[in-house]
């Protein structure tokens, strides 16, 4: 069976859950904690970054940029329904328009806001580091950053039917995925945004985000509205 190494709210993982449940591929979840560094999956991928996607017949591909192209160039059409699945829809501007999009929040947004979120509130704890509480001053300023990211996914979903265009694409999974992190610990002004969050609503009643909703960390429950489809 396909496997994909993955940890339950790294950004990258989620967004790659989200393609192969939208493109009906099943595969086995091996969860690996991205903090230990383990030298069995240094093995498998010498970055150590998370996920890693392997077929039966050995291909092995790491990182979600590779994994997202290799999908959109093998599979064209959903296997059950004949429909197309287009990750990276239009012509080549349109296809580059969304390659850009998922460079920003791959990058800047997970940067800016998500990997140190994650860091204050899981992973620290996690590592067993020790605390004497959150750090008031970095979280000040990921909110803030959290902000300028939701203006912007406002903006763009004001001006296009979705975040790259007239058609969904990975990029909307991609900015999804990652607001998906920070909404697990309920840090998301969502009624300060009503576009991201009339978007993020569309993205979130996907029957592929279903299993992202279902995740739980032990000892870290999410807010109530986490899973509610109509928040």
């Amino acid at each position: 069976m396909t496997t994909l190494i993955h940890y339950r709210l790294c950004p990258a993982s989620r967004a790659i859950r989200i393609v192969l449940a939208e493109l009906a591929i099943e595969a086995e979840l091996v969860e690996e904690k991205p903090w230990e560094w383990r030298p069995e999956f240094l093995a498998l991928n010498p970055s150590g970054e998370l996920p890693v996607l392997q077929f039966d017949d050995g291909v092995l591909l790491c990182g979600a940029y590779a994994i997202s192209e290799y999908l959109a160039e093998e599979i064209t059409e959903h296997p059950f329904d004949g429909r197309t699945v287009p990750l990276f829809p239009g012509n080549s501007e349109e296809r580059a328009e969304v390659r850009r999009l998922v460079d920003w929040f791959y990058r800047k947004l997970n940067r800016e806001v998500v990997n140190d979120l994650l860091h204050e509130k899981l992973y620290g704890r996690l590592m067993g580091q020790p605390s004497s509480g959150p750090d008031l001053q970095l979280l000040r300023a990921v909110r803030a950053n959290l902000r300028y990211h939701l203006k912007y996914i406002s903006f763009l979903s004001d001006h296009r039917r979705w975040l790259a265009g007239d058609e969904m694409s990975f990029a909307d999974i991609v900015a999804a995925a990652h607001l998906s992190s920070v909404d697990y610990f309920g840090e998301v002004p969502w009624e300060d945004h009503p576009l991201a969050k009339a978007w993020y609503t569309r993205i979130k009643s996907r029957r592929s985000f279903r299993a992202i909703l279902a995740d739980r960390v032990a000892g870290f429950p999410p807010p109530p509205h986490y899973e509610d489809l109509d928040f």
